[in-house]
């Protein structure tokens, strides 16, 4: 396919050479304008090298919607969400055409999985336009949708719903439908559910099972009643590595998996749930899974909540913070450090390039996280 200006731009960073800075204190935790203590920091000088036996992660920038691509050693791929419609542009549809795009990168002519989080049209709403772009063989999601027009914007809800229903009728792929406990037919990562259609696993996973004292401390929240409660929320392996993708779970279901017994152990990344709006993301959640690194896949003007921001850094063990976009609502102090940020205010870089993360991770727990926007790559020494 063909890749704009601004792609070809972030491709050339992201393969241009440069030189090591070695962190002045390594695996530090620190504030956001400290960037360079947790870690080397390099400008993608072994590319090659920080690949070789690992699973990529790429974060597209699908302007406040989901979608993260995950390609192992192997070959084989898991796409996490599709991002938004665009009905503006048919022929070069935006979210479509930037996964389209970061697939061609990651050497991903195939989507072996695509799991659907949840309905809402920022997760479901660019796939009619994606399977057109890159072929799918698996979709994976978690029943039916049953959020009506009649809940305020259920109305794209019900249409996201029946357009993805119809990729499904008109296509061969193969579907599967999962509940909690279930793990996901992916060979080269392992891929438990921890939540789907409203339900949480019922008993903890393997590194789970410890009681939780920020149970009664963390508030409580109400239910919403929509399709964000039904998210199909998963938690992934790769060698000594377990990240967390929880979707849209708002914090009104989340005690059900960390309170007062936290069934979900800790966690080395966070993707932060809901795009880190502060409908999710609990401190009961976030002092749980105590995560090493976060990412937010926010847009400049949704999620990222400061309140967020405060529970995450607050974490015990966190090492860093990653943002798709400037939260352009918050202060300094409640933003990543720029060079940990994908994607700044246009008034500051121009343009919207739709720069994406990526992650790397190691069979020994080794991670390394990369700006899209600047080529640069920051290491994290396994624990």
């Amino acid at each position: 396919m063909r890749i704009s200006g601004m792609w070809r731009l972030g491709f050339v960073a992201l393969l241009a050479a440069g030189t090591a800075v070695r962190a002045q204190d390594g695996g530090a935790h620190r504030g956001p304008t400290a960037q360079a203590q947790s870690g080397t920091t390099t400008a993608q000088r072994g590319v090659a090298q920080l690949a070789k036996g690992a699973l990529q992660i790429y974060f597209v920038d699908v302007e406040g919607g989901q979608s993260t691509l995950f390609v192992a050693p192997s070959g084989e791929s898991l796409l996490v969400d599709t991002g938004s419609p665009d009905p503006r542009n048919p022929n070069a549809p935006r979210d479509a055409s930037r996964i389209a795009a970061v697939c061609k990168l990651a050497g991903v002519t195939r989507i072996d999985n695509l799991l659907v989080t949840h309905y809402h049209s920022d997760h479901v709403g660019g796939l009619p336009q994606l399977v057109t772009m890159v072929p799918v063989g698996r979709f994976i999601d978690h029943g039916v949708n049953r959020e009506g027009a009649d809940v305020q914007g259920g109305a794209s809800t019900v249409a996201g719903y029946d357009a993805y229903q119809k990729v499904l009728a008109d296509g061969h792929a193969e579907h599967l439908t999962v509940k909690p406990g279930d793990v996901l037919p992916v060979k080269a990562f392992h891929v438990e559910v921890v939540s789907a259609d409203g339900e949480v696993i019922a008993k903890p996973l393997a590194a789970g099972g410890q009681p939780n004292p920020a149970c009664v401390t963390s508030p409580l929240k109400d239910p919403e009643g929509d399709e964000n409660e039904r998210s199909v929320g998963v938690v992934i392996t790769y060698g000594k590595t377990r990240i967390m993708d929880l979707g849209d779970l708002t914090w009104a279901k989340e005690p059900g998996l960390v309170c007062p017994i936290n069934k979900l152990g800790r966690m080395d990344v966070y993707i932060a749930s809901h795009h880190g709006l502060d409908r999710s993301g609990s401190p009961a959640l976030v002092d749980a899974i105590a995560p090493r690194i976060a990412i937010i896949d926010n847009s400049g003007r949704k999620g990222a909540a400061a309140t967020t921001i405060d529970t995450i850094r607050g974490s015990s063990r966190l090492q860093d913070l990653w943002q798709l976009h400037t939260a352009e609502g918050n202060d300094t102090a409640h933003n990543a450090a720029e060079s940990h940020i994908a994607n700044l205010p246009a008034t500051v870089s121009g343009a919207d390039a739709g720069n994406y993360l990526k992650l790397t991770v190691r069979m020994d727990g080794a991670l390394a996280v990369t700006n899209g926007r600047t080529g640069e790559t920051v290491d994290y020494p396994a624990k």
